[in-house]
């Protein structure tokens, strides 16, 4: 475990006994140089010390300020259409939302356009708190992409609390945030599923740990969950939901750089790392490296300091569970396209997200496109190699040994066995 890693975890355990949390104060913006460019990005959940508590691993792109990015010309377009009116000629030109849409995530992890899924395969979403418009906005985004309705009225869409009922928690921006791009990453991806979205309580490991039991007692054979805490004993009681034999279940590896997370360390989850996602003039058409931002902010990775390391793990620096299994984008300077809130307020625009809580849903959508899996990253251990897209450049940290945090041919801590190169790769 990382000194900052051992802080935190002091710190939680503190609040903890001291019989209350310690104070929430989200992450400054954050300035980010990247292929000439320069962004700015931040976390859009607060930063929760208490112990066993979780935050969401999303990052929203902004201006120099805070103020998230909105693009303007998209929502006139489809503004217009709703009024049944001819949209004005420069914004309709400029229409596509900036961030990659799912035709570029397609192309760049070698899914076929014909792989859609079907609705036999329930693709549940976790997240904490509540979002009123979620099935709103939802349509807003399959609208601009072409995809289906998903709705309730036609049976696709479904939202529960965390004991499967419709009595919805309080709302709260950032994981209100954080949902938005989790529907829109699992529709992208497996746009014929159906989707359920359980909004947990509230962000105590234990809320969040009902809500994954709930999502599959409610029949999904996929739960995606981007959000985390630090590694420690205290999270062994909630691991064994994360833990459901015939169903793949997804965690960021978090947004912290080098250090390991749960639920991404539970035995029984795929642990998804992240990457940057460039266009390349080379055969694949696209090239990836490890997600670096700063010394406090990348994708997660690292060995866990409690739960055991499962069998079919074979990386021999760490005696525990090993994180992550595999990667996908999540650098926000090379962000995908979202449709949600804006921040406190109802209002909802066209937005830029990164951080894992991108590559957590990627790769459970394309699990739900499978119809589903065994437990547990099995699977992509057995086969990886031309099934996957070696990541081999960046690091997330200083390590010893040093894959556990710098990229690699063959397996790494930050990106794992690499990106999907194809659906076979999770079979």
């Amino acid at each position: 475990m990382t000194m900052r890693a051992s802080l935190r975890m002091a710190m939680a355990m503190l609040a903890a006994l001291a019989g209350g949390s310690a104070a929430h104060a989200r992450d400054p913006v954050v300035r980010e140089m990247f292929n000439g460019g320069v962004f700015y990005h931040q976390s859009v959940c607060d930063h929760a010390l208490s112990a066993g508590t979780a935050r969401c691993h999303s990052q929203i792109r902004t201006d120099a300020g805070g103020t998230p990015l909105q693009h303007a010309a998209a929502a006139a377009v489809l503004t217009a259409a709703a009024r049944g009116q001819a949209a004005p000629a420069k914004a309709a030109a400029a229409a596509t939302p900036s961030g990659y849409g799912p035709a570029d995530l397609h192309s760049a992890y070698n899914i076929p356009t014909s792989a859609t899924g079907s609705s036999a395969t329930t693709v549940a979403i976790v997240d904490a708190y509540g979002y009123p418009n979620a099935e709103a906005d939802l349509a807003v985004y399959r609208a601009q992409y072409g995809l289906a309705a998903c709705t309730t009225a036609n049976g696709c869409f479904k939202k529960v609390n965390q004991r499967g009922t419709a009595t919805y928690p309080a709302y709260n921006a950032g994981w209100a945030q954080e949902s938005a791009l989790d529907l829109d990453m699992v529709s992208a991806m497996c746009p014929n599923c159906k989707i359920v979205l359980v909004e947990a309580t509230t962000a105590n490991n234990s809320d969040l740990a009902t809500a994954v039991n709930e999502a599959v007692a409610l029949g999904a054979k996929v739960v995606s969950n981007s959000y985390g805490g630090s590694d420690g004993g205290f999270d062994a009681g909630y691991a064994s939901a994360y833990n459901h034999p015939g169903v793949a279940i997804t965690a960021s590896a978090g947004d912290s750089d080098y250090g390991a997370q749960f639920p991404a360390t539970a035995p029984g989850t795929i642990a998804v790392g992240g990457t940057a996602l460039v266009r390349a003039s080379n055969a694949r058409g696209w090239s990836e490296t490890v997600w670096y931002t700063s010394s406090t902010e990348g994708t997660g990775s690292g060995c866990s300091s409690y739960f055991a390391k499962p069998s079919w793990q074979t990386d021999t620096g760490c005696g525990r569970r090993m994180e992550a299994d595999i990667s996908a984008v999540a650098d926000p300077a090379t962000g995908v396209a979202v449709y949600g809130p804006t921040g406190a307020g109802s209002a909802s625009a066209w937005l830029v997200f990164g951080g894992t809580s991108v590559a957590a849903p990627l790769i459970g959508g394309l699990y739900g496109v499978n119809g589903g899996a065994a437990n547990a990253a099995q699977p992509i251990w057995a086969n990886h190699g031309a099934n996957t897209w070696d990541v081999t450049s960046g690091y997330n940290g200083t390590c010893a040994p040093a894959y556990f945090c710098t990229a690699e041919v063959g397996y790494d801590g930050p990106t794992g066995w690499g990106t999907p190169n194809g659906l076979t790769v999770l079979h």
